[in-house]
């Protein structure tokens, strides 16, 4: 794991959206993995001002979403098709046809897991996949004692999860109750993992996922055994990491982010 430290989220989340925006650059046709949530609304705002200002290209890209709520219509304003329209689709010349997000209404949902994990392998696999984590140290939607090895597939959400997400559905019991989820192993195939944490809130829980050990208690210490994770964060989520020193020299010393120290500086 290459761990850096931003010392706001505002700097954190640059990062994060110049990651992916000079993988673009340098591979047009670059297979996406795309995150939900309040963390990532900051990258995606910086990647549409990067396609509006500056010409990020889009057109030949393809995306796959880590996940979707069962039991509610793409269309509801709260789905992750929704959530990503708005957010990223509509705003960048990316072809509809290539963005791809489980199908939460789907008859038979078993079938569509399979169909999913198809479809990115007939794309070529992930080239860098994003990445937030949950409190409880949650991967996309697998939840605590999820399979390290599992893959696209239904996943019961924790009372934990929902209450995190009630404030987008107005109340915890209106929170689907289950997902259609990347696999813990699913991203771990990805080529390159890109997890980004802000604020104190995810302070312990990103200290036992980096620093503790890989256990399926927290799905996101999985990532421990990726051939290529970078994990972004602030000074508040960093502020319970035992190995900070350790992490600031690597990335002040490493060559391949010599490009990037703008970004960590103060």
């Amino acid at each position: 794991m290459e761990v850096i430290i931003c010392p706001t989220a505002e700097k954190a989340s640059a990062l994060t959206a110049q990651l992916v925006a000079d993988l673009l650059k340098s591979k047009p046709a670059a297979v996406l993995g795309l995150a939900t949530g309040r963390t990532m609304d900051a990258v995606y705002a910086t990647l549409r001002l990067k396609h509006q200002g500056d010409g990020l290209d889009f057109s030949q890209a393809t995306t796959f979403n880590l996940d979707e709520y069962i039991g509610i219509p793409a269309s509801h304003p709260q789905s992750y098709r929704s959530t990503m329209d708005n957010s990223l689709f509509r705003h960048v010349n990316i072809n509809p046809k290539n963005t791809h997000l489980p199908d939460g209404q789907a008859k038979d949902l078993d079938a569509e897991c399979l169909i999913y994990e198809q479809a990115i392998e007939r794309a070529g696999g992930i080239d860098l996949q994003l990445l937030g984590i949950g409190s409880n140290g949650h991967l996309a939607f697998n939840e605590p004692l999820s399979s390290l090895a599992s893959r696209t597939r239904t996943k019961s959400l924790t009372p934990e999860t929902r209450e995190q997400n009630s404030g987008f559905f107005g109340g915890a019991d209106n929170v689907p109750s289950r997902a259609i989820t990347m696999g813990v192993g699913t991203i771990l195939d990805s080529r390159w993992c890109v997890m980004l944490a802000t604020g104190s809130s995810k302070a312990e829980i990103l200290q036992k996922a980096i620093e503790g050990p890989v256990c399926s208690v927290v799905t996101a210490s999985a990532l421990q055994m990726h051939r290529r994770c970078t994990v972004i964060v602030d000074e508040p989520a960093a502020s319970k990491l035992q190995f900070t020193d350790y992490y600031r020299w690597v990335f002040s010393n490493e060559p391949e982010w010599s490009a990037y120290r703008a970004f960590a500086a103060s």
